[in-house]
């Protein structure tokens, strides 16, 4: 069985984490396919938005616990290195990533889902950097959660490993919005469609500049982000955008 299943449909794409009866956690196998699917995914010109989502009741408990036995410093050096690789996967990537979150996302699982640039979670949804809770700690997870939310908050709940709902996630700004449970896939859709509705190159652009502006100084950051827009202007997209906004109707995107 395939820790990952990889589908597409309607310009978006569908990262499925599938080891649903040990709760979605990571093995290397899942990690390495996780990567190679996002990957893949992002060179694929039929796919503008791609969702991950988990099979079962889970989105991910971290990773298993096996992996945790037996290894010298530098293979866990390597291993951990692969589990994270995610951090780095999904900042790179041109298309926007949405998380569809249900159940527990902890420890590696919240980090994933922290990394992505969107989030949508069910109600029943809950969130944790659990790792300490035996003996470890959620460094990985710890970087895009930085990122969202501020360094008293990151401590609190890196050191304490407690669990918070979907609910406080989203006055954190950890998720983008919490929906009922049975509307959740439903929910993550229509937000995957609507960026797949938008010029692909401002897309690309928009997520560009966003993340490149919080690790450089700020004057440096607003010179890059009017690079990035001046380069967008003269693209056939935006020209086709003005014009189909004159016109009264729909723009026609090449990407």
């Amino acid at each position: 069985m395939s820790e990952i299943i990889m589908e597409k449909k309607d310009k978006i794409g569908f990262v499925t984490l599938n080891r649903p009866e040990q709760w979605n956690t990571f093995n290397v196998p899942l990690a390495r396919q996780l990567n190679d699917c996002l990957n893949q995914m992002d060179l694929d010109d039929e796919i503008r938005v791609i969702i991950i989502k988990a099979n079962g009741k889970n989105f991910s408990t971290g990773i298993d616990l096996n992996e945790f036995s037996g290894k010298t410093h530098e293979e866990y050096r390597k291993m951990i290195k692969i589990m994270d690789e995610h951090n780095h996967t999904i900042s790179k990537m041109k298309k926007p990533v949405i998380a569809e979150v249900q159940g527990y996302a902890l420890a590696n699982g919240a980090g994933l889902a922290f990394a992505c640039d969107m989030a949508v979670a069910g109600e029943s949804a809950r969130f944790g950097t659990t790792a300490i809770n035996v003996g470890l700690i959620c460094l990985g997870p710890a970087l895009p959660l930085s990122k969202l939310v501020g360094r008293k908050k990151v401590l609190e709940m890196v050191l304490t490993g407690e669990i918070i709902s979907s609910q406080e996630a989203y006055q954190l700004g950890l998720v983008n919005k919490v929906v009922p449970d049975g509307k959740l896939e439903e929910e993550t859709i229509n937000l995957a469609q609507l960026l797949a509705s938008k010029s692909p190159l401002a897309l690309q652009a928009g997520k560009q500049g966003i993340y490149a502006m919080q690790d450089i100084p700020y004057h440096q950051a607003a010179d890059y982000m009017s690079e990035i827009f001046a380069s967008l202007a003269s693209t056939e997209d935006a020209q086709e955008g003005i014009k189909a906004f004159k016109e009264k109707r729909s723009p026609k995107f090449k990407g």
